[in-house]
């Protein structure tokens, strides 16, 4: 069986082909297409778009063959009817099913207008739904933190509330996008009930992710963490929630004085050199202004972007895990700390409860309340008891909800169904 994904990323194998660095996203489709590409009988190949690419060109890796297609734009309307490289890609690989990644991606909406025009089956995995997740961009916000703007954002028109009428416009694209396919995969309540609301005659297919390799092979110790010390894996967007943090962090220096906050991916807050000032986002500054009134400067600490070792490096160390999202599908950063058993909190939001069992797991909190968040995290650091209960418990599930074996089974499945349908 022939399959095509269409993804958003440039895998790690073809950085190392084209002699550049490794990104740090989207480890999760380097796992999963490496376990599928090892089964008998599947023939993977995968297509994502590379900026300054002009022509079609095939990579050939161990196992999987890559081609990489030129960026889309918005305003590429012809583009995205029928674009010629993608077509010259199709026609080429002659697929069964073409699989693409992301519903709100104009590559993804030119490669199922290809699909229905060459009659080649399609099907489309969920990832975060921005014509929803637009709808909690603002997060309990102040005013100001939701319309103002520094440069860059007057430049990039990113503020929150750029970034809501962004999601918002992707969304239309999404609706196209879902309104033109007929099989959907999915793994939360949250994404069937938006996914069959936007288009209620889709063929809703389950099957959970598989998260990055280094995750599998460690276990959170409570003996060799940092004692009251907490994670979020990134804080990029007002949605990630970085603020509930901020403003739960006061609450639980009251009980614990010497806890600290370690926080994933790109330093917001950054402002010490004049680019640094060019390129800081009104959040990031709301976020700097809120951390200096409240007194916390030497509670937080940006880790600056990780890759997949120091990620897991970071988690293991870590006393407790938050996720204090707005919205929320399936975020693999909470499957990958139930997976080593890092205790968890987070914001009882979109796919979440579906995830993790609130009380037995980890703890769930209302998203506007940071009291309950600061409580919580409170209740961990206090009780080894109960910390080593929810580790267990929730390693014991994630091993089920992401199992390699199952999750890969599952795909095939699918895939099965689809070509004989």
């Amino acid at each position: 069986m022939k399959i095509l994904w269409v993804v958003n990323i440039v895998m790690p194998e073809v950085a190392n082909l084209l002699k550049e660095k490794v990104n740090p996203f989207g480890g999760w489709l380097v796992n999963s297409s490496k376990n599928l590409s090892e089964e008998e009988g599947i023939e993977l190949t995968v297509a994502f778009p590379y900026k300054g690419i002009k022509k079609s060109l095939n990579l050939k890796g161990k196992k999987i063959n890559y081609y990489p297609f030129k960026a889309f734009k918005d305003r590429d309307k012809n583009r995205i009817k029928k674009d010629e490289v993608l077509m010259e890609i199709l026609k080429k690989e002659k697929p069964d099913i073409v699989h693409i990644y992301g519903t709100e991606f104009a590559h993804s909406l030119s490669m199922v207008n290809l699909c229905k025009l060459l009659d080649i089956k399609i099907i489309v995995s969920i990832q975060g739904l921005v014509s929803y997740c637009s709808q909690h961009m603002y997060a309990n916000l102040p005013v100001d933190a939701i319309y103002g703007m520094t440069f860059r954002n007057f430049i990039r028109r990113d503020n929150v509330d750029g970034l809501k009428k962004l999601f918002y416009k992707r969304g239309i694209r999404e609706t196209e996008v879902l309104n033109k396919v007929e099989n959907v995969i999915g793994r939360t309540n949250w994404d069937r009930a938006c996914s069959l609301q936007t288009n209620p005659k889709l063929n809703y297919y389950f099957c959970n992710e598989i998260l990055r390799e280094s995750f599998y092979k460690n276990t959170w110790n409570i003996d060799k963490c940092e004692r009251n010390s907490i994670f979020l894996s990134q804080s990029q967007y007002s949605i990630k929630g970085l603020h509930h943090m901020v403003e739960a962090l006061p609450i639980i220096l009251k009980f614990f004085p010497n806890t600290k906050v370690y926080v994933g991916g790109k330093n917001i807050i950054k402002s010490s050199t004049l680019k640094d000032k060019i390129l800081l986002t009104y959040y990031g500054k709301y976020i700097k202004n809120l951390i200096k009134k409240l007194g916390l400067k030497r509670n937080i600490i940006f880790t600056g972007l990780l890759n997949e070792k120091q990620m897991c490096k970071r988690y293991l160390k870590s006393h407790v895990f938050v996720c204090p999202s707005s919205i929320e599908n399936s975020p693999n950063s909470l499957g990958e700390a139930m997976l080593l058993g890092v205790p968890c909190v987070a914001s009882y939001v979109g796919g979440i409860p579906d995830i993790l069992k609130d009380k037995e797991e980890g703890f769930l909190y209302q998203t506007d309340a940071p009291y309950m968040l600061a409580y919580y995290i409170c209740k961990i650091f206090e009780d080894d008891e109960l910390a080593l209960k929810l580790s267990k418990n929730s390693k014991e599930h994630a091993e089920k909800t992401h199992s390699v074996i199952l999750n890969t089974k599952r795909l095939i499945e699918i895939y099965k169904k689809l070509s004989e349908a």
